[in-house]
């Protein structure tokens, strides 16, 4: 019998990255690839006394079906900690609780996106989101962005040319992969440019509150007045991802589309999981727990980019993140990062192709290195390894 799928499915072939992965599992390589946090910082131990209380206190409900928004609690504690940190202005009521913010990509694709509706988005890109969004087989336009974020005056252009732009998917701060931050400048122009054309804009933020030097910036959601600002977070990286326990903040219509979404898709996420942080909460310092992770990631990316200065050779740059958990590498332009990578494995060390992160692609010359989950003896040596391969490579280009 010839088992008959979907079409969709045609859409999620085999795909190349998938493969590259599946190169850098060997035990002995080091791995700047993937996007993990540091598994070592994780609260086990509060976390072992927090379950036991909130099922001595509350098991039954604990243990029980909730309701599809969220832990009242929950959304309480991040609505404070997003007026604190972020600027905003919200509630509770705003807060739709999600497992894990790319389950929220996936809504978004579900409630905005019919087949070929555009999609706007940075230069590059998260994977990520493009994968959530293709499912909905939209087209994706890139649009230019430099160190101060996306271009606004390029995305004016781009939308008095397109009538079928459905949202903007943006991530403003220690972006994914670049890790560059938007300006304040450049984050109030982009919300006149919304405003005037009144396009949704999906605002994801995993890593604003990993920041290791300068001043905190608002969110775009802080100076959204006509409520097209949606917000996602997520506990993953400021807490730990296993509890896959993320946030949707909208304007109280578009919330109500993603209520409805998270009913037909999983009921709800989690009620013993939700209960857990929020006790976590109560009874510890996150704002602690969080500057602790701070101090072992800026210290593993100053030592992660002191060490490219010295390994890496000339012609090849990358970028200082003042936040976050990537940096972003730039080779010369005759140099293919993918091509390379059979190189890296070689040799022991992987990083993510940076071509994966451009929807229109042909811009193989880039990779992605994350400092976050590796110790600094790792990075060192990794780096070594990895400056070896590039300088090989880049001697190679010059003789030819």
């Amino acid at each position: 019998m010839a088992v008959k799928y979907a079409k969709r499915m045609d859409l999620f072939k085999k795909s190349e990255l998938g493969e590259i992965l599946k190169l850098i599992e060997k035990p002995d390589i080091i791995s700047f690839a993937g996007g993990l946090p540091a598994s070592e910082l994780f609260p086990v131990e509060e976390m072992k006394k927090v379950a036991v209380k909130v099922l001595d206190e509350n098991g039954e409900e604990a243990l029980q079906y909730s309701g599809s928004q969220g832990y009242l609690p929950l959304r309480d504690h991040i609505a404070n900690r997003m007026n604190t940190k972020s600027k905003t202005n919200v509630q509770a009521d705003d807060i739709l609780i999600t497992s894990g913010s790319q389950q929220a990509l996936d809504f978004a694709g579900n409630i905005f996106l019919d087949e070929e509706d555009i999609v706007l988005c940075e230069s590059p890109s998260y994977l990520g989101a493009l994968n959530a969004f293709k499912n909905y087989q939209p087209k994706v336009i890139e649009v230019p962005t430099d160190e101060e974020g996306m271009i606004t005056e390029e995305l004016d252009k781009i939308l008095k040319e397109n009538n079928r732009v459905k949202f903007i998917y943006v991530i403003p701060d220690f972006q994914n992969p670049t890790g560059i931050t938007w300006s304040l400048e450049r984050r109030k122009k982009f919300i006149e440019v919304i405003n005037k054309y009144e396009i949704p804009v999906i605002e994801d933020n995993p890593y604003g509150e990993l920041r290791y030097e300068g001043e905190f910036l608002p969110a775009l959601k802080s100076f959204d007045t006509k409520g097209l600002v949606i917000y996602l977070g997520t506990f993953s990286k400021i807490f730990c991802p296993g509890y896959r326990l993320g946030w949707t903040c909208a304007s109280k219509d578009i919330l109500r589309k993603f209520i409805t979404c998270k009913e037909n898709s999983d009921l709800q996420t989690s009620t013993i999981g939700q209960r857990e942080l929020s006790k976590y909460i109560d009874d510890y310092d996150l704002d602690e727990h969080v500057e602790k992770i701070k101090v072992t990631y800026k210290k593993r990316r100053d030592l992660m980019l002191n060490c490219m200065k010295e390994e890496f050779p000339e012609g090849v740059s990358f970028t200082h993140p003042k936040g976050g958990l990537f940096t972003w590498v730039k080779l010369p332009e005759k140099l293919n990062a993918q091509e390379l990578m059979e190189k890296c494995v070689e040799n022991n060390v992987a990083y993510v192709p940076g071509g994966f992160f451009f929807p229109s692609g042909n811009k193989e010359n880039y990779f992605r290195l994350n400092y976050s989950s590796c110790t600094e003896e790792k990075i060192v040596e990794g780096i070594k390894r990895l400056g070896k391969v590039l300088n090989e490579a880049v001697s190679e280009t010059a003789e030819v």
